[in-house]
Parts: structure tokens; sequence; C-alpha cells
């Protein structure tokens, strides 16, 4: 889940939603074009990709024909599941098209998590955290209150990976790159769990992350990710 030289792994956020509409096809090529080392994309049920089944695209493809085009290229695959229930339809895809040694999973749900944990113990299972169960985040917040809330979240967030952890038997962890401080990495890194920062579409976010110590960055602008990488 880390690079060889150092760099945290650049992964383009339901393909790259900021050049191309959202987990459609025309998504993930912008993200290969962008030499993402990892595509990231939404399953919802049914193994449509989309945020949910309200939210298809117009264009929505299947697990299976994402798979197909990106079987030929050199890059990982990060599933998220939006919803528990359809976990081993998506564990029989990976099987099925061969993605298993560069497939990460990741969920908000610890029971999606377990279930993972105990179907496939082997590959790399993500919590994601936090839930957004309200859609707050949709919400435009005076800037002085974003600011509060993030940090004081982000300072219990040392205290919470264990548990996070822990309760979803989960081997890597999937935060908001608001509560990536060092201490939360580090904790995360003693765990044996790789962290992913989410989303980060900014060039001084993904530098604050990077020096964080994140082991990936999720963006909707891997090509800008990936230029303020090289930068460094």
């Amino acid at each position: 889940m880390r690079k060889t030289d150092g760099r945290p792994l650049v992964i383009g956020h339901r393909g790259a939603a900021a050049v191309a509409p959202e987990n459609t096809l025309a998504a993930l090529e912008a993200a290969v074009a962008a030499r993402v080392d990892l595509v990231e994309f939404d399953i919802s049920p049914g193994l449509r990709l989309g945020h949910s089944l309200d939210e298809l695209p117009h264009d929505s493809i299947s697990l299976d024909e994402a798979f197909e085009y990106l079987k030929a290229h050199d890059v990982g695959v990060h599933l998220d599941v939006k919803l528990p229930g359809y976990e081993e339809q998506v564990l029989e895809a990976i099987e099925r098209h061969a993605f298993a040694e560069r497939a990460v999973l990741s969920t908000a749900f610890a029971v999606t998590a377990r279930r993972f944990a105990r179907l496939a113990p082997d590959l790399p299972r993500a919590i994601g955290y936090p839930r957004d169960r309200l859609g707050v985040s949709n919400l435009h917040w005076p800037p002085p209150l974003q600011r509060a809330g993030a940090t004081a979240l982000r300072q219990a967030m040392p205290v919470r990976v264990p548990l996070l952890l822990r309760w979803a038997r989960a081997n890597t962890l999937s935060l908001h790159h608001t509560l990536c401080s060092r201490a939360a990495v580090a904790t995360a890194h003693r765990l044996g769990a790789p962290v992913l920062a989410w989303t980060v579409n900014d060039p001084a976010g993904v530098r604050r992350v990077t020096a964080a110590g994140v082991d990936g960055i999720v963006s909707d602008d891997p090509e800008m990710t990936v230029a303020t990488l090289l930068a460094l």
C-alpha cells in the first residue's frame, strides 16, 4: 500500500471526478491517463458503478465492465462498497476478473468490513470515517465552524483509530483529509494499518497529508496530485 520511493499512492476518486462524470468509463479513462496508482469507484447494489441506485450516472457501467477496461492497464482498484448486503458478489467479481492481487476494498459500514474480513481475509479492507449519515457534508457551514469541528475531531482521532480498526476488523484506515494528523497516522501505522486520505483536491492539502505520513491520497484531480507530489 505504499510506493517504494516513499511517496503516497495516488488514487483517482470515482475515476477522476474533477475531469469527467464520476463513476463512468470516461472518468476511469481520465484516471488512467493521469497515471494514478489506483482507481477508486463506488459500487452500488447490482454491482453498478454509482454512489447509490438513485444517483447512477446516465451512462452507468457495471463492475464487470470496469474490470474489463482496467485489466489492460497497470493500475490497482479501490472498490468502495456503499451498502451492506452484496459483499459476496463483489468478491466473486474480483475473483472472476483476477483482480485479487491489485484490489483494495473500502466501506463506511463496519458490518461490511467484518464480512470482508471473514470472506477474504487476505485482501486490504479499509473502514471509512466518518460516515455522513445526515448529509451534513453537503451543507455550507461557516468556515470558523468547519475549522472548529474538524480540529476537535482531529484531536480525538488517535484514540478513535484503534477502536475503529478493531470494531470493523479492518486492516486499512480511510480518513477524511481534515482528520489526518501525524498522531492519527502514527497510531494506525503502529497497528499495521495504512492510511488513505480522502478527498484531497488542492496542492496545499496534498502537501499537508503527505507531511502527516499518509499512505494514499484519494483525489478528484489525480493529475494535480501527481504533479504536486513530483514537485516535493
